[in-house]
């Protein structure tokens, strides 16, 4: 009886809504050219990349993919959470085999997936990265729905991506046209000082361009992964440890172990992003961890849009294709924890 009155309760979910649920799939995918930027390996931003692939064709295995469900239901796919971690350098000509297995919890207004990569290297199964990747259905004001939700879905359909933190402005924010040049603002500036204080951080502005959006109106995760690798390559210049120089001087190939990133509210097409990059611990001369914090200007408040981490640090070819981590000198150690200070 207690096993009928519990099947009564439960909602009965479209066939395909119960897919993504339940259903764990696999597909062949392979990293994308641009992602060679070292040697033969595929940076992290890639990596992240075939996790999202994943998804996406976890998504269409069911039946609803990302344009059928923009065009049906006026819902735009939206990565809102993606952590990895790296465990294998992944190869440029790599075939990986992506496992998704649904991970949502009962109740919860987003999806959540964890994904494996695998590759096949000297006759052995070896797994390169795992992700968790959380998704939500963004209802849409560009496109109105033609059908109605399939039973379950209606749950992860939301009107915006979240309401970040709302903090005090008291700076006077700067004419962006008047500092711009090539990759935005990296020196002195009013917003960026206010964020940065005295901590061991970085600042960035820069002006969000369409091609890192989707929908028509918001910047997408793989835009913030861009924002990432971005504000990482600027800060290491900044503190002297400019990659192609360490590439050149050291023999040291920059190398990602971990990655976070979670979308707090949402960041619009031509907002001016205010990135923070903060240091947040070096480990044993050989890895340094830090956290990303994004920030919009909106009805004179500063918005936190975006935050996450990284964990970083290098690896050496002490032979060919032979790699080892690379121990950090005391310069780059001082690099690292010293915060450079630029004057107004």
């Amino acid at each position: 009886m207690t096993e009928l009155k519990e099947s009564a309760m439960s909602p009965v979910l479209d066939p395909a809504v119960a897919a993504l649920l339940d259903n764990p799939t696999t597909t062949r995918l392979r990293p994308v050219f641009e992602g060679n930027n070292i040697s033969f390996a595929i940076g992290f931003k890639h990596i992240n990349y075939v996790a999202e692939a994943a998804v996406l064709s976890h998504f269409r295995a069911a039946g609803l993919s990302v344009g059928s469900m923009y065009k049906r239901f006026g819902l735009g796919f939206e990565v809102v959470e993606l952590r990895s971690r790296l465990g294998a350098l992944l190869d440029v000509d790599d075939e990986v085999e992506a496992e998704v297995t649904p991970a949502t919890k009962d109740g919860a207004t987003e999806f959540t997936f964890k994904v494996a990569q695998f590759v096949e290297r000297d006759g052995e199964r070896l797994k390169c990265a795992t992700s968790t990747v959380r998704v939500a259905l963004r209802i849409d004001d560009h496109i109105a729905a033609s059908e109605t939700y399939p039973a379950g879905l209606e749950r992860f359909a939301v009107r915006t991506l979240g309401s970040g933190d709302r903090l005090e402005l008291a700076a006077t924010p700067s004419p962006y046209g008047s500092l711009v040049e090539g990759r935005g603002t990296v020196g002195s500036d009013p917003v960026l000082d206010e964020l940065i204080g005295e901590d061991n951080a970085f600042g960035w502005r820069w002006r969000m361009p369409y091609f890192y959006c989707h929908f028509n109106d918001r910047v997408q995760m793989s835009g913030f992964l861009r924002v990432m690798e971005e504000v990482e390559d600027l800060f290491l210049a900044s503190r002297g440890l400019a990659i192609k120089e360490v590439l050149d001087t050291r023999n040291w190939i920059p190398v990602v172990t971990q990655s976070e990133l979670r979308l707090l509210d949402e960041t619009l097409m031509e907002e001016e992003l205010y990135t923070v990059y903060t240091i947040e611990n070096v480990f044993k001369s050989l890895l340094y961890t830090a956290r990303m914090d994004c920030y919009v200007i909106r009805d004179g408040e500063l918005v936190r849009t975006v935050t996450g981490t990284i964990t970083h640090g290098y690896l050496t070819e002490h032979a060919p294709n032979e790699w080892s981590m690379a121990t950090f000198d005391e310069a780059t150690v001082s690099a690292l924890s010293t915060p450079k200070r630029v004057a107004a």
